[in-house]
């Protein structure tokens, strides 16, 4: 995939109107009050609305916020599968569920933090909207409503597209800023970058810059750095790093199919039977690249899945019967800081343990502390890793913490990403 694209700064926008897709994805209190706990999405979102309007441009900012269900038929089928009695499910608590997901107040927020109005439509390309776009004036802007209100949206539908982006006129342009949604071939995602001209805004610009130029000529040698939980889910990272790493570290819940592969005792460790195989074949892969594949040499177990459990330290696959894996181990924390010491570049995606449980953070601590520490440049791949990067402290001495966990992902795998792919190349 080509990562040189044509951003805002190549593009005039005096006096036109330009469709800005953010992501204002942020979240709320679960009490349904509305109130944003964390603004960080919002304000990074700023460099590229407040160079808009600087420049003269009328903005027409857009972005989804949860996962609202567009038609009331397709909300009790999902409201089912996960257990709800349909009897229950009425059209009143539909609508209740679509006003928690309104853009208010985001759109309260965004003005805040640019100490000017935000011009909120009622709808995404209804008469609302579409009216205050036709009265937005140079260095004003508005917000539309979530995107996926519309049937459409997520079905890449071409028509929503080709409405949202009227929104913007015939001399329009289309600015890309979401990186958390890159990775999805929706309306306001790509689609509508077929009926307008298209570049990248500034944290786009960034994420290509330092995550597409780590992959594709990294400062050597290059150290990635995987957690999480599942094998099954990166798959498709392991198997593009071993083309390009130095070395892998491999932690978290998938380390333990890792372990059972190679005729170790995991206990009630998480277990991906299926994909033991494929964990042995990265290992072969890995000797025969001359990559480092490092996996843990002691574990920290549990007798429990709770906070509160009793715990202790034992060796990879020498985990008794009716305990669990759920940290790394201390001589595991020591190989794996000392393998970041010299490292040219470092990737992390996904926890070395349990991180929400205290007592099971201490690998992911010790792995964002090797991070700070280190003279290398440090790309933290969004999810679980920027949150606990950012919870112990660490954030201000990473080099980047990408904004979207899914993308970043999908990025590293090597796959094209849609609201990449669609922007014009520089």
């Amino acid at each position: 995939m080509n990562y040189n694209k044509k951003t805002v700064k190549d593009v005039d926008v005096k006096g036109k109107k330009v469709l800005l897709r953010c992501d204002f994805n942020v979240p709320l209190a679960k009490d349904g009050s509305g109130v944003i706990t964390d603004d960080k999405r919002i304000r990074a979102a700023l460099p590229t609305i407040q160079y808009l309007l600087e420049q003269g441009a009328a903005v027409i900012a857009c972005s989804h916020l949860g996962k609202p269900e567009a038609s009331f038929d397709k909300w009790v089928k999902k409201q089912t599968e996960k257990g709800k009695d349909p009897a229950t499910l009425t059209e009143e608590k539909w609508q209740k569920t679509l006003k928690e997901l309104r853009m208010e107040p985001v759109a309260k927020r965004l003005g805040e933090l640019l100490g000017k109005e935000v011009i909120l439509a009622d709808d995404v390309v209804g008469p609302d909207a579409t009216a205050k776009a036709a009265a937005l004036k140079s260095g004003e802007i508005m917000l539309l409503q979530n995107t996926r209100f519309e049937k459409g949206e997520t079905k890449g539908d071409p028509e929503l597209a080709k409405k949202m982006a009227a929104l913007a006129g015939a001399d329009g342009v289309y600015v890309s800023d979401a990186f958390g949604a890159v990775h999805r071939a929706h309306a306001s995602t790509a689609v509508v970058a077929d009926y307008l001209p298209a570049v990248s805004g500034f944290l786009i610009q960034k994420e290509l810059e330092i995550i597409g130029g780590a992959l594709a000529a990294p400062k050597r040698p290059l150290v990635a750095i995987l957690g999480g939980s599942k094998v099954s889910s990166k798959i498709g990272v392991i198997n593009n790093l071993l083309e390009i790493a130095d070395t892998i570290i491999i932690g978290g819940g998938m380390a333990y199919t890792f372990s059972a592969a190679q005729g170790g005792k995991v206990g009630n460790s998480l277990l991906e039977e299926d994909w033991k195989a494929y964990s042995l074949e990265m290992v072969e892969k890995a000797k025969q690249k001359g990559v480092k594949l490092l996996l843990p040499v002691d574990t920290v177990i549990a007798d429990k899945f709770a906070a509160d459990a009793n715990s202790q330290v034992v060796k990879s696959g020498e985990i008794p019967d009716g305990w669990e894996g759920l940290d790394i181990g201390p001589e595991t924390v020591k190989l794996y800081c000392d393998a970041v010491k010299d490292a040219g570049t470092v990737i992390w995606n996904g926890p070395m343990g349990v991180f929400e449980f205290e007592k099971f953070a201490v690998g992911t601590k010790a792995v964002a502390e090797a991070l700070s520490e280190t003279s290398a440049i440090t790309i933290i791949g969004g999810g679980d890793s920027a949150a606990a990067v950012q919870q112990l402290g660490y954030a201000d001495k990473m080099t980047h913490i990408s904004t979207g966990g899914g993308a970043s992902l999908e990025f590293m795998e090597g796959k094209e990403l849609p609201g990449v792919a669609c922007l014009l190349d520089a």
